[in-house]
């Protein structure tokens, strides 16, 4: 099912590697190499950008908003056609579960794909106004020339979210998947080549953090959109404040699911827990803090039990698996290491807390509740990254609301309660950028996404994540001038 490579795919062509380096993509179920692809190097991406440059000044950025739209359909219904493809290669690299692997991983992308198509067709990219002096006109035109940094967690689907609006505005885009999965961004280019999309518009480029960076720097990108860490952003959002160049930073986040006192634990929970384990627990809008009032810990603290110590663990391709491996070797010592810590700063380990012991290859970590958890412990203030999860105490609504907001984070977060009224308030005081009210949804993909605080800069998705693949001109006409009707 998946085989080394040994080409890149540059400016629409598949070319040979400027250096002999090779990326080892590895199991996370046995730990073996599984294929090698080419590590792009900085000659590589001076190749893309000159590519991108020319297309830039091509036919594509010029067609019309509907030709554009009709790319991003023709890919998403290629995407499609391959669900089971990409589905399977994102398991296998990655250890995604299969039950997460194909709704989760490829679905969301192409319904992403298909809400930039739809946004595009309608997007006011020139807009007729009364000026100061005259009449003017508003032109939303492409950006330039944008980078794509894509992590490792959901790769098919963050690719989606920087390729949708790139080719929505008509800006030639160059992508960088992470070393650990950059397979199935290889099916994606041959999907690529399969639609026709003109040379140039697209090159896809796996490589480490220090290609990434000459990347982000180069004189020749415009835009830089990032997903990834909190501290991986920082820096590029600094070397794009450097350069002035446009950035969208979509970063880490620590959610906090508030039970209120009247929730129904019968039916909130069952649709709760994929929001806080999904993906393995690598995702940045898991609901990894869970708030529950003084007056029902005990009763929220034993449902939660249950159902953590009835999550599925094992080989992801098992569809019956709800929680697979970690993605690498670092990111389990990660983990264990935050249970240590949670250990060492007095929470208690209710399930739990270190390897499964019937798992002896593969870098599995046992589905964790801690609870008698301070807002101000590690555990309740880091992003962890995997399986582990935080039962906090709280008294009063206003107190729910205080610890939700105390956090560096603002990505995601949710309220759980039989008044759906009362829900909708506690939505509107907590500082994320996206809330859910008794819903599993974590973001909605044709609705802008972003964080507050620490959890980035800009949105993505909707008009708004189009947007920001855009610039804004004004062209100030005569004062007699009448459009054309």
């Amino acid at each position: 099912m998946v085989e080394s490579k040994d080409k890149l795919y540059i400016g629409g062509e598949w070319v040979a590697p400027s250096s002999g380096s090779t990326i080892e993509v590895i199991s996370p179920v046995t730990e073996e190499v599984i294929a090698t692809v080419p590590e792009a190097a900085e000659a590589d991406v001076d190749k893309a950008v000159d590519a991108a440059k020319a297309a830039l000044a091509g036919p594509y950025p010029q067609l019309s908003p509907e030709e554009r739209a009709d790319t991003l359909t023709k890919l998403s219904q290629a995407i499609g056609a391959r669900a089971m493809d990409f589905a399977q290669i994102i398991t296998t690299e990655m250890g995604s579960p299969s039950s997460f692997s194909l709704m989760g991983q490829v679905f969301s992308a192409t319904m992403i794909l298909d809400g930039f198509a739809n946004v595009t067709r309608t997007f006011p990219f020139e807009e007729h106004r009364k000026g100061a002096l005259g009449p003017v006109l508003v032109r939303k035109e492409t950006v330039g020339v944008s980078a794509g940094i894509v992590p490792w967690n959901v790769p098919l689907f963050e690719i989606a979210c920087k390729l949708g609006p790139a080719l929505a505005a008509g800006s030639p885009i160059i992508l960088k998947p992470s070393p650990e999965t950059p397979l199935d961004a290889y099916l994606l280019a041959e999907l690529l080549d399969e639609i026709g999309l003109p040379k140039g518009m697209v090159s896809i480029l796996p490589a480490g953090r220090e290609v990434g960076e000459y990347l982000v720097r180069h004189p020749g990108i415009d835009k830089v959109t990032f997903t990834g860490s909190t501290a991986a952003g920082r820096k590029v959002g600094a070397i794009c404040g450097e350069q002035l160049k446009r950035v969208t930073l979509e970063l880490g986040g620590k959610s906090a699911a508030i039970i209120l006192e009247d929730a129904d634990l019968a039916t909130s929970l069952p649709t709760l827990m994929p929001s806080a384990l999904m993906n393995n627990g690598q995702a940045c809008v898991a609901q990894t803090r869970i708030l529950a009032p003084r007056s029902r810990y005990s009763e929220v603290v034993d449902a939660l039990a249950d159902a953590v110590k009835g999550t599925s663990v094992g080989d992801p391709a098992d569809p019956s698996t709800i929680v697979g491996p970690l993605v690498a070797e670092r990111q389990r010592e990660r983990v264990l290491g935050y249970i240590d810590k949670g250990n060492a700063e007095g929470a208690k380990l209710a399930v739990g807390g270190g390897r499964p012991k019937d798992l002896d290859k593969g870098w599995f970590v046992e589905p964790t509740l801690f609870v008698d958890v301070d807002n101000s412990m590690t555990i309740a203030q880091e992003e962890i990254f995997g399986p582990v999860l935080a039962v906090i105490p709280y008294g009063d609504e206003a107190e729910a609301v205080a610890i939700a907001n105390d956090s560096d984070f603002g990505l995601s977060g949710s309220v759980w309660t039989t008044d759906v009224e009362r829900g909708i308030g506690v939505a509107r005081q907590v500082r994320t950028g996206t809330y859910g009210v008794n819903s599993m949804a974590t973001i909605d993909i044709h609705q802008p996404f972003g964080g507050f605080k620490a959890s980035g800069v800009g949105r993505e998705f909707g008009p708004e994540g189009l947007s920001a693949f855009l610039e804004t001109k004004t062209i100030i006409l005569p004062g007699d001038y009448q459009p054309p009707s």
